[in-house]
C-alpha cells in the first residue's frame, strides 16, 4: 500500500453528472462524523503519531481538514459568486508547524461538523449551470465546480485514509 496516497490519486475522466456529485457530496457531509469515529480512542502519543515517516501526525491532518476545508469553502463561494476568480493558495506544510495545530483535535472536528453542514447545504443548492463555473488555482489552473466537489469528497477520503490505515497497521 502507498501510504502517502492510501486511496490513489484523485481521477475522474466521466462525466460531471447530478447523480455523481450527490454522491460526493454525500461523502463530503459525512467526513466530520467518520473522521471523529475514527480518532475518538486515540489517546495524546497517538495522535502525535505521524501516519507515515515524514508525514504528518493524526492531530495534524485533523487540523489539516478543517484548514483545508475551510479553504474550499471559501473557494466555492468565490467560484459561485464571481467571474473565474482567482484563488490564493497557502502552503500547507507551513501551515501544519504553527502554534494551532497542537490544540485539542475537538476544536477542528466541531468546525468541521459546522463547516460541513454549511458546505453541504450550498453544494446541494446549485443549479447543473453554477456547476459549470470556475476558479482559477495558480498552480492547477482553471477548475470547474462540478470537479472541485469530487476532488474534496475524495480529499476527506484521502486523509481519512492516512488515519484508519495508521490504526490498522498499529492495530488500534
Amino acid at each position: 500500500m502507498d501510504m502517502k496516497y492510501p486511496i490513489g490519486n484523485f481521477q475522474f475522466d466521466g462525466e460531471i453528472t447530478n447523480s455523481v456529485t450527490r454522491g460526493w457530496i454525500n461523502e463530503i457531509e459525512d467526513l466530520p462524523r467518520l473522521l471523529r469515529d475514527a480518532v475518538k480512542e486515540l489517546d495524546n502519543e497517538q495522535l502525535d503519531t505521524a501516519y507515515r515517516s515524514g508525514g504528518w501526525t493524526v492531530r495534524q491532518v485533523v487540523h489539516h481538514l478543517a484548514d483545508s476545508h475551510m479553504n474550499a469553502y471559501i473557494r466555492f463561494k468565490l467560484a459561485l459568486t464571481e467571474e473565474k476568480p482567482v484563488i490564493k493558495p497557502y502552503n500547507e506544510t507551513k501551515w501544519a508547524e504553527l502554534s494551532d495545530y497542537e490544540l485539542p483535535i475537538d476544536i477542528s472536528l466541531l468546525l468541521l461538523e459546522a463547516l460541513h453542514k454549511r458546505w453541504t447545504k450550498l453544494l446541494r443548492s446549485i443549479s447543473p449551470a453554477d456547476m459549470e463555473k470556475t476558479f482559477i488555482h495558480p498552480d492547477s489552473g482553471e477548475v470547474s465546480v462540478g470537479k472541485n466537489i469530487g476532488i474534496y469528497a475524495w480529499h476527506g477520503r484521502h486523509h481519512l485514509a492516512h488515519i484508519t490505515s495508521l490504526c490498522n497497521r498499529k492495530g488500534r
